[in-house]
């Protein structure tokens, strides 16, 4: 099994640096040098999956859990795959298979509402986040979620409390302070979204749609030259498969605004 060990670590130390094709040949090797080797699949399904070959990444990481159906760790990359490659019942289906295992497992219910949230079922939605919020109440993933299903309910106070609580709990969680943005921006509070913004920037500067709205906040401002510069750090960082539409639609802003100025 040293051979199989050796061609793990170069496919992880590829994906670390971001050459997806190396990683791919590697998990293609070990897959067909050791086919019964689950972590053989999950490098190949990472690989597939970094590159965009979504389905392909998709197929490698079933075969996985074909091999070891019940490690939990694997059913939620399971879960996660199948959820970014447009398969949201199927990813539901995987998170039930968590729950079903170990019901305590709090973070799979809070996949399972993010699923029904995607979905636009916002009372499952509610039901799972708050099923998670019971298991671990201190859940900042969870609150954040909660927080979401709250304001697509249109109950904007709930939603802005259950963020201040996830601030309350962790000081330096950005997500709580971009959702808080959100809510300022769609509510015309654009001082308070900035601050918002600014302060999810500051305690995680690679966060790419807290530049997205604040490039909207400062057009809104009129403020283009700033626009085009949060627009294009958020063009430089946002690089998923899954925001492909709406890195376009930035991009033909980006190119508008160079042309004004």
């Amino acid at each position: 099994m040293q051979e199989l060990e050796i061609l793990l670590q170069k496919g992880r130390e590829a994906l670390e640096t971001g050459d997806h094709a190396a990683a791919i040949k590697a998990g293609r090797k070990a897959v067909q040098e050791f086919p019964q080797a689950t972590q053989a699949h999950v490098l190949l399904g990472e690989g597939l999956a970094e590159k965009g070959a979504m389905a392909d990444a998709v197929t490698a990481f079933e075969r996985a859990r074909e091999l070891d159906p019940e490690d939990p760790d694997l059913l939620y990359a399971l879960g996660d795959i199948c959820f970014e490659a447009g398969h949201p019942e199927k990813a539901l289906a995987v998170y039930q298979e968590i729950v079903r295992i170990d019901a305590e497992e709090a973070d799979a219910w809070v996949s399972l509402g993010l699923v029904h949230f995607h979905q636009e079922r916002m009372e499952q939605a509610e039901a799972a986040f708050r099923k998670a919020l019971a298991l671990e109440p201190d859940s900042s993933f969870a609150l954040n979620s909660l927080g979401d299903a709250c304001y697509a309910l249109r109950r904007e106070e709930e939603a802005i409390d259950c963020y201040r609580r996830v601030i309350a709990l962790d000081p330096e969680d950005a997500q709580a302070h971009y959702n808080l943005a959100e809510i300022y921006y769609d509510t015309g509070d654009l001082e308070q979204a900035e601050r918002e913004c600014r302060d999810a920037l500051r305690l995680d500067p690679d966060f790419a749609f807290a530049y997205l709205t604040l490039g909207n906040i400062e057009l809104d401002k009129e403020e283009p030259r700033q626009a085009l510069h949060n627009f294009q750090e958020f063009l430089l960082r946002e690089r998923s498969t899954g925001a492909k539409e709406i890195r376009e639609e930035v991009a033909a802003v980006v190119e508008g605004l160079k042309a004004e100025l």
